[in-house]
C-alpha cells in the first residue's frame, strides 16, 4: 500500500469523503483548506485522508474513511500513523481529530492509536446536518474531540 497525495479529487475519492462525512458543503470547504492524501493500491483507492491545520502548532483530521471492502486490515491505523509523522514532519505538535458519539468502532481505533478525549460538541451534528443521522441504532446529536500532543 501506498500513501500519496491527491492531486485530483475523483468520484471514488468523493465516495470515500462522503461515507465519513455525508455534509457535501462542509467537505468541499475544507478540501480547498488541507492537506489531502490517498492509500492506494493496485490501481484502486483503499482510504482517503484529509489533513487541515487549525492553530498554530496544530493539525486536524478532518476526515479518514476506508472503504467498506477493505476495512479491518490496518489501512485506518496506517494512516493515522502517516498523519502523525507528516504532522511531526511540518512542526505540528498536536493532532486531532473529532467523531460522532456513536461511533464506536472510530472511537476504539483513535485511543488505540493514542488520542486522547478533550472535549464534546454538544447538538454538533444537528446544528451542522440537515437530516438526521442513525448510527448503530442511535441519533446521532453530539462531537466527540480527541487529541494526541507528539
Amino acid at each position: 500500500m501506498i500513501i500519496r497525495k491527491i492531486n485530483a479529487f475523483t468520484s471514488e475519492h468523493f465516495d470515500l469523503l462522503l461515507s465519513a462525512d455525508p455534509n457535501k458543503h462542509l467537505v468541499d470547504d475544507y478540501l480547498k483548506r488541507s492537506f489531502c492524501f490517498e492509500a492506494f493500491e493496485n490501481d484502486t483507492v483503499l482510504g482517503v485522508l484529509i489533513l487541515l491545520p487549525t492553530r498554530p502548532e496544530t493539525l486536524e483530521i478532518v476526515n479518514i474513511a476506508v472503504s467498506q471492502d477493505h476495512q479491518g486490515q490496518g489501512i485506518g491505523e496506517q494512516l493515522i500513523q502517516f498523519a502523525f509523522t507528516q504532522a511531526r514532519e511540518n512542526a505540528y505538535n498536536t493532532v486531532e481529530i473529532g467523531t460522532g458519539s456513536t461511533s464506536f468502532g472510530q472511537l476504539y481505533l483513535y485511543q488505540k492509536c493514542g488520542f486522547r478525549m478533550t472535549s464534546i460538541d454538544h447538538d454538533f451534528f444537528i446544528r451542522h446536518y440537515d437530516e438526521e443521522i442513525v448510527e448503530n441504532k442511535l441519533v446521532l446529536k453530539d462531537m466527540v474531540r480527541l487529541s494526541i500532543d507528539l
